[in-house]
């Protein structure tokens, strides 16, 4: 039998402790290097150390090693070493699993933010893409990847769905870093570039399946670049064993 709690007091679970001073540090480091994975500003096989991430982020070693703990749970990061760890590479299973349940939720993100973006939101993707265009004509890949995630995120969190939304960024947690092979075959191809245009043709005309559909279909592409290029790199390997 629990006893009762005394008039006047909360009943609170004992083990809760006091929370520590760097727990606010840890969270924003844990923010920033999650942010930094989504939107490919690290590419897959980049070496990290406590050391670095603490230097870089301006934080002690306990933060940075809060938030790489964090992230190694989440499959963002995995362990090379007693003191180094690295942003994983995507196999092609990986990459058919996460697309696939990429088209169901982000196409359900878009779908259902149709009828809640504003024309505010409208000029901010176009700016947006904007951004885009003009990384890809000058060539800074980083800035295309930035913008990308923005322009994304934008009209999923217009659906509303909170749940959604924090789902959809686990798998760019995976999925970012391995958005820097789409480049620079999509500067070239502006595959993607049409593919925003027909979305946001979609949220002006306020139609859900247009949107849904130009959603998958960035997607679909760059699914088909990347497992091309997963492919060329797996028929290498087994020629160099060979």
């Amino acid at each position: 039998m629990f006893a009762a709690p005394k008039k006047g007091k909360e009943a609170l679970p004992g083990d809760l402790a006091p929370i520590g001073r760097h727990s606010s540090l840890g969270e924003s480091a844990y923010a920033t290097l999650k942010d930094s994975l989504i939107r490919g500003a690290l590419q897959p096989g980049t070496k990290l150390t406590l050391r670095s991430v603490a230097q870089v982020l301006e934080v002690s070693t306990t933060p940075a090693r809060d938030a790489i703990t964090r992230l190694i749970g989440e499959g963002g990061l995995i362990n090379a070493g007693p003191k180094t760890v690295i942003v994983p590479y995507l196999s092609l299973p990986d990459l058919d699993e996460l697309t696939a349940i990429r088209l169901s939720l982000e196409g359900l993100a878009a779908e259902q933010a149709t009828n809640h973006v504003t024309e505010a939101d409208i000029r901010d993707l176009e700016n947006l893409q904007e951004r885009i265009n003009r990384g890809l004509d000058e060539g800074r890949y980083t800035d295309v990847l930035d913008a990308n995630k923005d322009f994304h995120f934008l009209i999923y969190r217009r659906s509303g769905m909170r749940r959604l939304v924090t789902i959809i960024e686990s798998l760019w947690l995976r999925m970012g870093p391995a958005f820097n092979g789409l480049y620079p075959e999509f500067a070239q191809s502006r595959t993607g570039v049409s593919n925003h245009l027909w979305a946001l043709r979609g949220l002006q005309d306020r139609d859900p399946a247009a949107v849904r559909a130009a959603i998958e279909n960035d997607i679909r592409s760059g699914y088909r670049r990347l497992s091309s290029q997963l492919g060329a790199a797996g028929e290498q390997q087994g020629e160099s064993h060979t």
